[in-house]
């Protein structure tokens, strides 16, 4: 497994739990995210929430994308940093490929959206193979 093989699991089951800290308080919520490629795993929010703000405070996030079977399923867990970024070009994509954002935020130059990535960190594949045994599960580091 590498990260190629990460970014399709992730592309394929998109909805991800994020979990992030809230001071001493952990805080999980789904997103749906981007897209995921060879430079990470994307996502975005509105700058006024206060995922933004525990984000900017503390950019260490743990991501969950699990695929549901009879067996069990498959999850995937992303451990990383997150990474802001203010790139025109990736808004203005984000935006024509989400046109419902528009919706909410005047345009892609709007400061009440934020853009960011998960580039940095260490993913897995779990499943009930791995029950009880977790951290023998083979990492990719990326």
């Amino acid at each position: 497994m590498d990260l190629s093989d990460c970014a399709k699991f992730a592309n394929e089951n998109p909805v991800t739990y994020i979990a992030t800290m809230d001071g001493d308080q952990p805080r999980v919520r789904a997103f749906l995210m981007w897209f995921a490629d060879e430079t990470g795993f994307y996502y975005h929010t509105g700058t006024p929430k206060s995922v933004c703000q525990q984000l900017l405070k503390n950019p260490k996030v743990e991501l969950c994308f699990y695929a549901p079977a009879e067996d069990g399923g498959t999850m995937m867990r992303v451990a990383g940093e997150v990474e802001f970024l203010d790139d025109a070009a990736l808004r203005e994509r984000l935006v024509k490929e989400r046109p419902w954002l528009l919706q909410i935020v005047s345009g892609a130059d709007d400061p009440g959206l934020a853009v960011f990535r998960v580039a940095h960190g260490e993913a897995y594949l779990w499943t009930m193979e791995y029950n009880m045994r977790e951290a023998e599960a083979p990492r990719v580091r990326f």
